[in-house]
């Protein structure tokens, strides 16, 4: 059974008369009356009953009538979203997020865009680097956020919003005696880290920042969360780092905030996206709203 068969057998159902439902389908009568034998030899139901008096339709012919006009409803309204989600008008957003790149920040963009076009539906992921590069390469990502711009080819990373570093010292500890933590102090102090398997980029970033002190890293701990990390620095074991975002989320009697002497302390988020000359316009309505001062 084909599409042809069925919209040759609406057109003769409506109109009831071989020669104008020709006429409406741009065909010679013959064709039209092939098709409607087939289309009865296939369902193996007679759809007309046909003599001098004219052509009508049977039971069985109305019954069929109401299944396919429905079914020609939901396939022009397949027809219609496909379109719309071309043009986007609707539709949804993949998005992944790695190397704990949320802060307050995301959650307002989000709540602006699901505000100003709610019916895209928007689709956040916490995946490892590697697994967020890897969708962004198999579209099953549209865009990503994290903390390296160092992705390799086909990907095109935008920075988007820049962040001092803090380091997170125990309490009474000897490095509070500075307002701003140069760098140089930190040289043989346990440290406590992301586990770089967790968050690949930021930890990229970090190490880059940390080559200056010319010495190997006295790594203690690699964490996956900022609470574990907090924790193990209250406790004791060491001093960690996180973005100056993180610092209202991070308030705790044991541990004390301190930011670092040096300009280039620095944590920058990218919004990864793969190269594309034609992207969907609701990605890039998305990437705009992104630029505005909302996010700056």
């Amino acid at each position: 059974m084909e599409l042809r068969h069925l919209r040759c057998f609406v057109v003769l159902a409506e109109e009831l008369h071989f020669t104008r439902a020709a006429e409406r389908l741009h065909i010679e009568q013959p064709p039209l009356s092939r098709a409607i034998k087939e289309l009865e030899d296939e369902l193996g139901v007679v759809l007309f009953d046909r003599d001098r008096r004219g052509t009508r339709l049977t039971a069985a012919g109305t019954a069929f009538l109401q299944d396919t006009r429905r079914l020609f409803t939901v396939l022009e309204q397949a027809r219609e979203n496909a379109k719309a989600v071309a043009s986007g008008l609707r539709g949804s957003l993949r998005i992944a997020v790695s190397d704990g790149a949320i802060d307050p920040r995301l959650s307002a963009f989000l709540a602006r865009c699901r505000a100003e076009e709610p019916e895209i539906e928007i689709r956040l992921s916490e995946v490892p680097l590697a697994e967020q590069v890897r969708g962004l390469r198999s579209g099953d990502f549209m865009i990503g956020f994290a903390h390296t711009a160092d992705v390799g080819d086909g990907i095109v990373a935008e920075p988007v919003w820049r962040d001092p570093l803090v380091i997170a010292v125990p309490a009474r500890h000897a490095l509070l005696a500075h307002k701003k933590v140069p760098l140089h102090e930190l040289r043989g102090h346990p440290l406590v880290l992301c586990d770089p398997q967790v968050c690949e980029g930021y930890c990229r970033e970090l190490t880059r920042l940390l080559q200056v002190l010319e010495h190997k890293l006295n790594v203690v701990e690699e964490v996956s969360s900022l609470d574990m990390m907090l924790t193990l620095v209250g406790a004791g074991y060491g001093i960690g780092f996180m973005t100056a975002t993180k610092i209202p989320v991070s308030q705790r009697p044991d541990v004390v905030v301190r930011p670092l002497d040096l300009d280039s302390a620095v944590m920058t988020t990218y919004l990864l996206r793969p190269e594309s000359d034609n992207p969907a316009a609701s990605l890039e309505r998305f990437i705009d709203r992104l630029r505005g001062p909302l996010c700056d």
